[in-house]
């Protein structure tokens, strides 16, 4: 049997839906969420909470492979998406920092006439609270912003200017540590990388 999802799915998934369109407005943003669910290990519950919440039998995932297969069975059965073939496949896609790294050039970033056909990637991290501090600025960002993500690999200030140099296309951004989560949607700065 899989493990539980939300206990009242109506409420709970608009109330992450709120939080996770809260967080993609206001870049930088930590935000509790997921906070009653109990997926399988390692799922954070914030990246079970976004995932639950956002994909369906319409939206390819993909799932690093990093993760346990339980956790492909878990999203399966509550959500209904089907298994995306590789990256630059998918809708959504769940990686985890420590173990998988990020490539951003890896998933789908649209295309000029369709720049919506963009991979949103559900970053897994240990914490959200240390590592690489990125300084963010753009639409829904006050001055700047601050956020600090475990694990970040050293060149993703790079990446994210590479791929954002080519706007619209993009892709967006749910970090998820434990039951908290933060965004970076495509159309954000980082004006000061690593440091």
């Amino acid at each position: 049997m899989s493990a539980l999802a939300f206990a009242d799915p109506t409420f709970e998934s608009q109330a992450a839906f709120r939080r996770i369109m809260r967080a993609l407005s206001a870049p930088g943003t930590i935000l509790a969420c997921g906070e009653a669910l109990a997926p399988p290990p390692p799922l954070a519950r914030a990246a079970a909470a976004t995932l639950l919440t956002l994909a369906d039998f319409e939206t390819p995932l993909w799932i690093a492979p990093s993760f346990p297969a339980a956790i492909g069975d878990y999203l399966a059965f509550h959500t209904g998406a089907p298994r995306a073939a590789a990256p630059d496949k998918a809708v959504f896609a769940l990686v985890d920092l420590s173990a998988d790294g990020l490539d951003l050039a890896r998933f789908a970033l649209g295309t000029a006439e369709y720049p919506d056909r963009s991979t949103t990637i559900v970053v897994q991290t240990a914490s959200l609270d240390a590592g690489p501090r990125l300084r963010l600025t753009g639409p829904g960002v006050r001055g700047e912003a601050r956020l600090a993500v475990a694990s970040l690999p050293a060149d993703f200030a790079a990446q994210w200017a590479e791929i954002r140099a080519g706007f619209p296309l993009g892709v967006d951004l749910v970090f998820a540590a434990d039951a908290r989560l933060a965004a970076l949607p495509r159309s954000t700065a980082i004006i000061e990388g690593a440091r």
